[in-house]
């Protein structure tokens, strides 16, 4: 099994660390697990300008980033809030991908803002977008704010590390859940292990 943990901003130290902190729970609790890094930081990424994904030539990190979200059999997502919305550089990889392209992925959200004002954004605007895209998500998700960080970006909320380790477990359980079902449907099924991801109309 492929979990992915997908950094979508590309400054700032928080972000990070809350990803930082689930690969730790990831690594620890399951081994036999591939925990792969993606920090949107450490790649450029062409712009989607509108066209369907088949129209693109992906190359470099554009074709490496939309491989390894494509590949995956789960998803950690960790992202900042800006001005009350999605940070660009993630939705630009979203918006990157074909349409139904997180078919049966399990998707597990870490937000972090400013204040608790923004606490809907991720049901309003995450959920919503990963939804479209196909993607199983678990129904809770951490919300940090500036208070569970120290001066230099670290977490140190202890309540915050906790339900970061219940998102990593719950995404697991999840992930393991729905390659279970793949695995034991029949190929007809549009679940099955002969479905493609790609070509599913919403």
């Amino acid at each position: 099994m492929k979990v992915v943990l997908l950094s979508g901003a590309i400054v700032g130290a928080r972000t990070p660390a809350t990803l930082r902190a689930a690969q730790t729970v990831l690594v620890e609790r399951y081994p036999a697990i591939s925990a792969i890094w993606l920090d949107l930081a450490q790649y450029e990424v062409q712009f989607s300008d509108g066209r369907t994904y088949w129209d693109y030539e992906f190359t470099g990190d554009t074709r490496h980033v939309a491989a390894t979200v494509l590949q995956a059999d789960a998803l950690i997502i960790a992202s900042p809030i800006y001005q009350a919305g999605m940070p660009a550089p993630l939705k630009n990889v979203l918006d990157l991908l074909p349409r139904r392209a997180l078919r049966d992925t399990v998707a597990g959200l870490l937000i972090n803002a400013g204040s608790s004002r923004h606490y809907l954004v991720a049901e309003q605007q995450f959920k919503p977008v990963l939804s479209y895209l196909g993607a199983q998500l678990v129904q809770h998700y951490v919300y940090a704010e500036d208070q569970d960080f120290d001066a230099d970006g670290r977490l140190v909320n202890p309540n915050v590390l906790i339900r970061i380790r219940r998102l990593v477990e719950d995404t697991v359980a999840l992930a393991h859940l729905y390659q279970s079902m793949r695995e034991q449907t029949p190929l007809w099924y549009p679940g099955g292990p002969d479905a493609s991801r790609l070509d599913e109309d919403p």
